[in-house]
């Protein structure tokens, strides 16, 4: 006998719907608030809900000094270093960005970067002396996040090797078994395909310690292609840092308390351009990460010495002392919302085996010792959670150093 069967709708429906019911509103673009006439349209929960989400902006989206539109969409705000985010955290409140810690010894060149490679630059405008640029936050942002609670966070999953039943997908180099003050490479930027709004790709260092249960401690930075964090498919320059795992510490960029920004020309979260193309000129962002010898806090540098901030080192617990684990590669989200694997590319979507000009690269893979020193990999191991949707493999030469290249395009003959 047919009996009928209601539909089930999927968690994310309804933010969806929210989403869309805000988006119809008309939000002048530079608040992201509608007039109160329009909130009539909303129904009372709806409306107590965008309320919560415009405090928590009132939180995060400090007062500029200057604000500068992106050609991409983006609006940049120059704030005052001391008003940053960071500064919110009770161990932070009063006091002012330290002075530059002393550098890896084996650093090429101290020289700073000039060329532009984020879009909001190609505007002519920055940021002035003592302000730091900052990717404003906006409504729909928050809405398209399932809550303000999970806005800018990862969910919880594992980082490495044992993920078969997680929905996360890496390709990775590592080196474990030591004691790590930091780690540094060049990656090739690109442009991949994310074909789900709740899936992304991204290509990054980890700096790891803890074990890989709740007390895990992290540090990250790359770049990622994320339609829900950001609303396009841009590759943008990020930061990520957890002390538990992914559950209640830490997030993106800066929207929590914990990255000091020191630096007027680079916005964490803006686009990266120019990017690779397949066949063509390809375009990679050297970072690194390392523990301040002096002061123990952990420092990002982006290009040749350009210095973006640190994390300070009394937000973790394992990580105040070393990192266990160093980790360079991808990773992508494959939500299986089609009932399949994803289509979701890592890298440029093509495999490792493609080499120069069409797979992605790291290149001078490298970690710094205990005397602060930069150091290539030994014993390097390579781990691909699924090999026949996004596959990894390394070489040694005197040009590149230690590199890899990795990737693929998800689903295929061989990735159903």
């Amino acid at each position: 006998m047919a009996s009928s069967i209601s539909p089930k709708l999927p968690p994310f429906f309804f933010s969806f719907l929210t989403y869309l019911l805000v988006s119809s509103l008309s939000l002048p673009t530079g608040s992201g608030h509608s007039s109160p006439a329009n909130q009539t349209f909303l129904p009372p929960q709806e409306l107590q809900r965008i309320n919560r989400i415009r405090s928590y902006l009132g939180k995060i989206n400090k007062p500029s000094v200057k604000t500068i539109q992106s050609p991409d969409g983006d609006v940049i705000d120059c704030v005052l270093t001391h008003l940053q985010p960071a500064f919110d955290h009770p161990q932070l409140k009063g006091q002012k960005p330290l002075e530059p810690p002393e550098r890896p010894k084996g650093q090429d060149s101290i020289d700073e970067i000039t060329e532009r490679f984020q879009q909001w630059t190609n505007s002519n405008e920055s940021c002035p002396e003592g302000t730091i640029p900052i990717r404003r936050t906006t409504e729909k942002d928050v809405l398209r996040a399932n809550s303000i609670q999970k806005f800018g966070r990862k969910i919880r999953r594992g980082v490495r090797r044992d993920t078969a039943g997680s929905d996360h997908e890496h390709a990775v180099a590592f080196v474990n078994g030591d004691q790590y003050y930091g780690a540094k490479a060049s990656i090739n930027v690109w442009s991949p395909r994310v074909v789900d709004p709740y899936e992304f790709s991204l290509s990054q260092l980890w700096v790891i310690s803890g074990s890989f249960g709740n007390d895990l401690n992290t540090i990250e930075a790359g770049w990622q292609v994320s339609p829900e964090l950001y609303g396009d498919n841009y590759p943008r320059f990020f930061t990520y840092w957890t002390t538990d795992a992914y559950q209640a510490t830490g997030c993106y960029n800066l929207l929590c308390s914990g990255f000091v920004q020191t630096n007027n020309k680079i916005a964490i979260g803006a686009a990266i351009s120019p990017r690779s193309s397949y066949n063509a000129k390809q375009y990679d962002i050297q970072i690194m990460i390392w523990k301040d010898p002096k002061h123990g806090h952990w420092w990002l540098e982006f290009g040749q010495g350009l210095l973006i901030g640190y994390w300070p080192s009394f937000l973790f617990s394992h990580l105040r002392n070393h990192a266990s684990m160093v980790q360079f590669g991808g990773e992508i989200v494959n939500s299986r919302s089609m009932g399949y694997h994803t289509s979701t590319q890592m890298g440029s979507g093509h495999f490792a085996d493609e080499g120069y000009k069409r797979a992605s690269y790291f290149r001078n893979l490298q970690v710094v010792d205990w005397d602060n020193s930069l150091l290539p990999l030994s014993n390097i191991h390579l781990q691909a959670d699924h090999p026949n949707c996004y596959n990894i493999k390394s070489g040694k030469n005197n040009v590149w150093g230690n590199y890899i290249y990795y990737g693929g395009p998800g689903r295929n003959m061989r990735c159903p």
